[in-house]
């Protein structure tokens, strides 16, 4: 459980020989986890974005205030009903191979995204027909219905371009990635470093400060923190949120808070395989009864530092779409043991996977404390967090302590996980009429109309609950005051444009 942060703290602190020195032009990011697969159709950790932040072009991106910008697209434009999205692409963009990133390697990539077996993003762009090859530099998405959210999809990792040439073999892929961004891979000690070099190739190369970007994954949150103190790191994400008042006194160190667009959670197996055969996975009462058994005003209070609002739907305060008829509840533990008794149950016994960092393992103690007071005996389980990541679509899980950092469109943060065919339902929860909503909610282009669908299949969700959100959590990082032009975007990715370590 605390290997890696002894390994990473031995590395750098006390064999001070861990990474190159400033004078190299080096910039070193503490993360707070070590990242799945480095290919962005296959991969399903935050980190892992953090990293293709830097690796990996997307087609469009956002702004910090969620609007969408140009990328590697310059231009685009839809048909008169909706059904066609037109992608003008800028002519000098580079793979790191030397390749062109044209609009064939573009089709080559939404392909590949929408057919690889194991492709997470095939339920994201799911309504993609066809894509095609307009000229060299304009590429044609028809869709088979009218669908809001393919911008806010083609902003993340299913609009991250890979070069068609490595494509090959997926393991060689998700070890030795090429992309088209600012910085290319250059190599990865898994639970050590992921080691990015400058790509002078780049359209903006000239905005990108650094020689090299090294991301150390070090869980155990006091670790990351003395090593940004010690100078042996030079940004941090998802920092304690208890150590901001430190930081902000230090007066060699500087606070960054970004708000989120994602949740935790606590995501529950109904279906997935054997483990799911027990009274919490087979009974909405006894999942409504460990909603209530949380006080999550305690946990904002107790780990969130009092910034991690309480959560009771996908949708965070700052997305229009957050109802206010799905608050979330408060804590009642005489109901909680009203819906045990009437399920038949005294005391419910399941285990819980939490993340082995030091804030995943404070949750989860948390949690088990109050459910104890309610009627569960809450095992827990901890878990490296890619190694969860793989648990969790194998079914080998009762109960999960995860979350979802969140998109900039609604059905981000919702369709994937509990639609029955959804890319990231480790849970194989499935209800007809809630895939049917959410559906019509792609389809749906005004706002209202959109949220009147959400609301009903948030009914049908808060009912049975196979998803147990906790709490909001906004993006604290903390840097170095040397550290200059770093601005915290809403989805959490590190963006490294006119970075730069003052002398």
């Amino acid at each position: 459980m605390r290997s890696t942060g002894l390994l990473v703290l031995g590395a750098l602190l006390l064999c001070g020989i861990a990474v190159p020195s400033h004078a190299q032009g080096v910039l070193r990011i503490g993360l707070n986890e070590d990242p799945d697969v480095l290919d962005p159709h296959r991969s399903r950790s935050f980190v892992g974005r953090i990293v293709f932040g830097s690796l990996c072009d997307k087609l469009v991106d956002i702004t910090p205030t969620l609007e969408f910008t140009p990328a590697l697209a310059t231009t685009w434009s839809w048909n008169a009903d909706s059904t066609q999205l037109t992608l003008e692409l800028r002519r000098d963009a580079k793979f790191h191979d030397g390749t062109r990133v044209d609009a064939a390697a573009v089709k080559a990539n939404l392909d590949r995204a929408r057919t690889l077996p194991d492709s997470l993003r095939k339920s994201e762009i799911s309504s993609v027909s066809s894509v095609d090859v307009v000229d060299e530099f304009t590429v044609r998405l028809t869709l088979s219905e009218p669908n809001a959210t393919i911008l806010a999809q083609l902003s993340d990792r299913a609009g991250m371009m890979l070069s068609p040439a490595a494509f090959g073999e997926n393991d060689t892929l998700s070890r030795e990635p090429v992309c088209s961004g600012p910085y290319r891979f250059e190599s990865r000690t898994q639970n050590d470093r992921i080691v990015l070099a400058k790509f002078p190739d780049h359209y903006d190369a000239a905005r990108y400060r650094f020689d090299q970007v090294v991301f150390l994954p070090i869980p155990d949150t006091t670790v990351r923190l003395a090593n940004l103190q010690s100078g042996d790191l030079d940004l941090i994400e998802r920092m304690a949120p208890s150590d901001a008042p430190a930081v902000e006194a230090s007066g060699t160190l500087k606070l960054a808070v970004g708000a989120g667009l994602g949740y935790q959670s606590l995501t529950v197996n109904v279906a997935n395989g054997e483990r799911a055969k027990t009274p919490l996975g087979e009974d909405k009462r006894i999942r409504q009864a460990l909603n209530l058994a949380l006080d999550r005003d305690v946990i904002n209070e107790v780990v969130g530092g009092g910034i991690w609002a309480p959560a009771g739907q996908p949708f965070p305060p700052s997305s229009p779409y957050h109802s206010p008829r799905f608050p979330a509840p408060a804590r009642d533990v005489e109901r909680a043991k009203a819906l045990l008794a009437e399920a038949g149950q005294e005391r419910v016994a399941f285990e819980m996977l939490v993340a082995s960092s030091s804030t995943g393992q404070q949750v989860g103690e948390l949690i088990q404390a109050m459910a104890a007071e309610a009627g569960f005996d809450v095992t827990l389980r901890p878990i490296e967090f890619a190694a969860m990541q793989q648990e969790m679509p194998a079914g080998n899980f009762q109960v999960s302590q995860v979350g979802w950092s969140g998109r900039v469109d609604p059905d981000g943060n919702i369709h994937q996980y509990v639609s029955c065919e959804g890319g990231l339902n480790d849970m194989r929860y499935c209800n007809k009429e809630v895939d049917r909503l959410l559906n019509e909610a792609r389809r749906a282009t005004d706002p209202a109309a959109r949220l009147a669908l959400y609301d009903q299949a948030q009914a049908i969700l808060q009912d049975e609950l196979p998803i147990v959100y906790t709490y909001y959590q906004s993006y604290p990082f903390a840097h170095s005051a040397r550290l200059t032009g770093f601005v915290p975007y809403p989805d959490g990715i590190i963006r490294l444009r006119d970075v730069a370590l003052a002398n």
